[in-house]
């Protein structure tokens, strides 16, 4: 009998630690990962200062947009990407981030002006924004939590099939699904979608 216990403790223990290691592993199949970011990130802005674009959200979520101004997708997305700004923006900091380092403050200045921007701009010149929301091209946006976690990174919905090739309107919304679940409302966004543009890699 007592050998029998003995046997049966083993194999649960044995489960046990199986189980632990398969939890550690990661998330199974299907689960979108939720990644922890550092305390900090920083870029610059207008004026050439640093700023900490976690502490200019206040605790709110945080969406950086990454455009150009020399990309025709990413201009077109100018009235879209503003009519979400005041959508969301009182729930949410939402920021463009201007990946090119031969960008001059005057350009990007004239660039909101010309587009309609009302949203804060900063300049990424080392694209340490751009490592840290894991994008690759303009436009696509990284979605941050109150808790400064990345929840979302990628397209803002799928208006453009291939570069020259859109639609005659979205039929998805991946950037304000991406939003609604950061505020907690119930909302369910993929961890990312690739998206259609101008790819940052081609800036030196």
């Amino acid at each position: 009998m007592l050998k029998r216990f003995m046997g049966l403790a083993g194999a649960v223990l044995v489960a046990a630690l199986l189980q632990a290691q398969i939890s550690s592993s990661g998330p199974a199949s299907g689960v979108s990962a939720i990644k922890a970011t550092s305390k900090t990130a920083t870029a610059l802005d207008l004026s050439g200062k640093s700023v900490d674009v976690f502490a200019t959200s206040r605790g709110k979520p945080l969406v950086l947009v990454f455009v150009r101004t020399d990309c025709p997708i990413s201009n077109r997305y100018a009235p879209t990407l503003e009519a979400m700004n005041k959508k969301y923006g009182g729930e949410s900091e939402m920021m463009l981030v201007y990946p090119d380092k031969t960008e001059t403050a005057q350009n990007i200045q004239k660039h909101l002006t010309e587009y309609g921007y009302k949203m804060t701009a900063v300049r990424d010149p080392q694209h340490d924004l751009v490592k840290l929301s894991e994008v690759q091209i303009t436009p696509e946006v990284a979605v941050f939590n109150g808790n400064r976690e990345l929840i979302y990174h990628g397209r803002i919905d799928n208006w453009y099939k291939d570069f020259g090739h859109a639609r005659s309107a979205p039929t998805t919304h991946e950037l304000e699904e991406a939003i609604q679940s950061a505020l907690g409302n119930g909302h369910s966004a993929p961890a990312s979608v690739g998206g259609v543009g101008c790819y940052i890699s081609d800036l030196q």
